[in-house]
């Protein structure tokens, strides 16, 4: 089996999708997007091309060492998103090759079902407490939500006030065992960090998620002793080195890497393994797509410090389409109780509607972050 074409989609709202087919009719699919920078990543992939046609689609390994090793630069968001994409491809052609998931190719599952979590509250957060409410009666255990606006890197304490306002609404109206993850999203600085972190103990979050950001990844212990909340992180890392790095740092109770950033399917697994020896928990990265998703949950399955999967249905980035739009096979998705199933359908387990990929690819959409400001004028980080 040889690798003879491979196509890049832009599809709303903000993703980029891969598709590698072979001269046995099999095809496979990937996320390839960096949020923000999709043009770039696809535009990468395109560059990836010459080394992939003619090559077997099943030496996963060889491929991926061979597009980060061999091009001398390496690492990074653009580079590795679009081996991330690939990856995930060439993991799909595999199970579908072999007539399994691909969980099943990488040891078997070590679960039955995987916990979810989902957004709330959108960036400039607010109804929080109703917002989490209609999640519990959806049959979610555990939301996540931002916690707050801009916020110089020492600001005043109303905007602390506001926080603890928005995270008890949450806590009053859903009670008191009920999961709430607070993304700091990078938006606060080690100053206020450890003030806001130590204010939220009372309202037992589940974690507490970018305190600061991984270039000040120096700083999570210093925040760590400041509280007892589990910190997590990782969303922003590209690989099992930048990982080793946070490892040897310590303070992180959570890793977060992301399917379509970090690798794909083959760095992320052994990210996991990696955190397994450090007695960390995996809750991988997913505000993305259908494809991302399903694999996500198939390095869920196989992974036993696997603890929560993010998702992005109903959450406020996902305008015009969403994630079961693209899916031909929804009931695979479904959540009951909080959970869902794993894969059951050979490769990453995800029937995609190619029509509508094709469609949308038609008008590609032009996805960028806003850019924020202080009052001052100064950029605010988003």
């Amino acid at each position: 089996m040889k690798i003879v074409e491979i196509h890049t989609y832009k599809v709303r709202p903000r993703w980029g999708f891969v598709e590698i087919l072979t001269d046995n009719d099999i095809s496979g699919w990937g996320e390839a997007v960096l949020e923000g920078h999709c043009d770039t990543v696809l535009a990468c992939v395109d560059e990836m091309k010459d080394v992939l046609i003619g090559e077997d689609p099943g030496q996963i390994e060889d491929i991926w060492t061979t597009l980060y090793r061999a091009g001398f630069y390496r690492g990074g968001g653009v580079m590795m998103s679009a081996i991330s994409g690939i990856d995930q491809a060439l993991w799909d052609i595999k199970g579908k090759y072999y007539d399994a998931p691909v969980y099943e190719l990488l040891g078997g599952a070590c679960r039955k079902k995987m916990k979810v979590y989902s957004w709330i509250g959108g960036d400039r957060p607010r109804d929080v407490g109703k917002a989490a409410l209609e999640r519990k009666e959806a049959g979610f255990t555990a939301v996540k939500m931002n916690a707050t606006e801009e916020l110089q890197m020492v600001d005043t304490y109303d905007k602390i006030d506001a926080v603890l306002e928005r995270v008890a609404a949450v806590r009053e109206t859903c009670g008191k065992y009920f999961g709430i993850a607070i993304d700091f999203h990078g938006r606060v600085h080690k100053p206020m960090a450890k003030i806001l972190a130590k204010k939220l103990e009372e309202f037992d979050p589940m974690f507490i998620e970018e305190p600061v950001l991984c270039e000040h990844m120096e700083y999570f212990p210093e925040i760590a002793a400041a509280c007892n909340i589990p910190i997590a992180t990782g969303e922003r890392l590209y690989s099992r080195y930048d990982f080793k790095r946070l490892f040897k740092i310590g303070g992180v109770d959570i890793i977060q890497p992301d399917l379509s950033h970090a690798g794909g399917i083959s760095e992320v697994k052994k990210i996991a393994a990696m955190a397994e020896a450090y007695d960390i928990a995996l809750a991988p990265h997913c505000p993305l797509g259908p494809i991302a998703l399903a694999a996500c949950l198939n390095v869920d399955a196989c992974s036993y410090n696997a603890v929560i999967q993010e998702q992005s249905m109903g959450i406020h980035y996902n305008v015009g389409k969403s994630v079961l739009d693209y899916v031909l096979n929804p009931e695979d998705f479904a959540f009951i109780d909080g959970y869902v199933k794993l894969p059951r359908l050979p490769g990453l387990g995800i029937k995609i509607n190619k029509e509508l990929v094709l469609e949308e690819n038609k008008t590609p959409h032009k996805w960028k972050n806003p850019i924020w400001r202080h009052f001052d004028g100064s950029i605010a980080e988003w």
